[in-house]
């Protein structure tokens, strides 16, 4: 298909068509330390001078600081309130029912990945995990496969056959380092064979929630994703990299978990199941993270008012900041219509739970790690080329990465 002429408009920003292949990388779970770390232990010896040269910039994500609301504001270049995806997982009223918000239905806007697509470009998405695939490829015409399910991949659904032959690798397990590498790996060969004017990497954060910046796992990682990102340079790439969220310490000086048992607490204070707690980190793989994070939502029952209940939730030990819907929904450019009656957001080093008897913690072998706050918003944006002027008066978010990579990239 011929190239549309001139800029493409997505959600009411414009953007240029991309002068050299664009790699937009979206690294789950990069605390800016972890780059920081690696810089000085010589593990990213090829980032650390490509940003020098280029941009090492930092920005905001969405809160919460969660996988689905944040890589969707990425391709679609606005908040959760114009895309609609608010979490991993969210009550459905329509349904009345508690469910993954991983099907393409609850997006409400187009992406900039399909609006290029459908201009003629040739678009390419490879992420970690299977969750996200289906509403990053959504209406996207290319390859869009996850290293979740690489073996599964087909020309029909994922626009590309035989990615382990085409990889080298064999199928990672969905709790391994080697999910990223994966990802970062079927990068490098998608750009040496079909040469995607536009590219998007988004790994997974087991990495992040189990080894702290500056440990020699984490160091090894980074070194890992340092020389994909180099071949990808030398194969003439504009390179743009940012992150989801940051990644937190939820324990306390001896390594516990600090967890606020949220449902547990308003059973005691309304009576059983009259409130609702909804954890929107919640997804098929809390092995790493017990579904704690640090954002949650509440449902109350008819009666009970919500600032007179904020006030009273706000007290409790370990939690930063709680509001009413609309309050909350203004602040962090949430769908009001998929949010509870109040938005909490526990502190820095706290983790909000439902019940105690429903999280099981067993399966963490290290000291818990997790999300979703305000405390995990500062993520990187990086770039291996040089940006023009930045926009003024305001703080870059992770969402604006499109926008400076196609606009503003020399």
């Amino acid at each position: 298909m011929a190239r549309a002429d001139g800029p493409i408009t997505v959600n009411g920003r414009s953007y240029a068509w991309p002068a050299r292949p664009l790699v937009v990388v979206c690294v789950d779970g990069c605390e800016p330390d972890y780059l920081t770390q690696a810089y000085a232990a010589g593990a990213m010896p090829y980032l650390a001078a490509a940003s020098a040269a280029g941009a090492g910039l930092t920005g905001a994500c969405v809160v919460p600081s969660f996988t689905n609301p944040n890589n969707l504001s990425i391709v679609t270049g606005v908040s959760p309130a114009v895309h609609g995806i608010c979490g991993n997982y969210f009550w459905d009223k329509d349904a009345g029912a508690e469910v993954m918000m991983n099907d393409p239905k609850y997006l409400r806007c187009d992406t900039i990945l399909a609006a290029f697509a459908q201009a003629g470009a040739t678009v390419a998405v490879v992420t970690a995990k299977d969750k996200l695939r289906r509403l990053l490829g959504h209406g996207m015409r290319g390859i869009c496969f996850s290293s979740e399910q690489a073996d599964k991949a087909t020309t029909a659904e994922h626009g590309i056959a035989d990615v382990l032959g085409l990889v080298g690798l064999p199928l990672p397990s969905v709790y391994s380092a080697d999910l990223s590498e994966f990802v970062f790996a079927a990068g490098v060969k998608l750009m040496e064979s079909a040469r995607p004017d536009i590219l998007y990497l988004s790994t997974t954060d087991y990495v992040q929630h189990k080894h702290a910046p500056g440990t020699a796992q984490a160091n090894d990682f980074y070194r890992m994703m340092d020389g994909y990102l180099a071949k990808l340079d030398a194969l003439g790439a504009t390179i743009a990299m940012t992150a989801d969220h940051g990644m937190n310490a939820k324990t306390d000086a001896a390594g516990a978990p600090q967890v606020i048992y949220l449902q547990d607490v308003l059973d005691g204070w309304l009576g059983a199941g009259r409130a609702r707690v909804i954890l929107p980190i919640t997804d098929p793989y809390v092995v790493h993270h017990g579904a704690l994070g640090s954002f949650a939502t509440v449902y109350l029952p008819d009666g009970v008012a919500a600032r007179g209940a904020a006030d009273s939730v706000a007290a409790l030990p370990g939690m930063d900041l709680v509001l009413d819907r609309m309050e909350g929904c203004r602040r962090f450019e949430l769908p009001p219509d998929r949010m509870g009656d109040l938005i909490a957001i526990s502190a820095r080093h706290t983790v909000i739970g439902t019940s105690a008897a429903k999280h099981d913690l067993s399966g963490l072998d290290a000291p818990l790690r997790s999300h979703g706050g305000l405390s995990e918003q500062t993520v990187p944006l990086v770039f291996n080329r040089r940006l023009g002027e930045l926009p003024a008066g305001r703080r870059l978010r992770n969402f604006d990465i499109f926008d400076l990579a196609l606009n503003r990239a020399q």
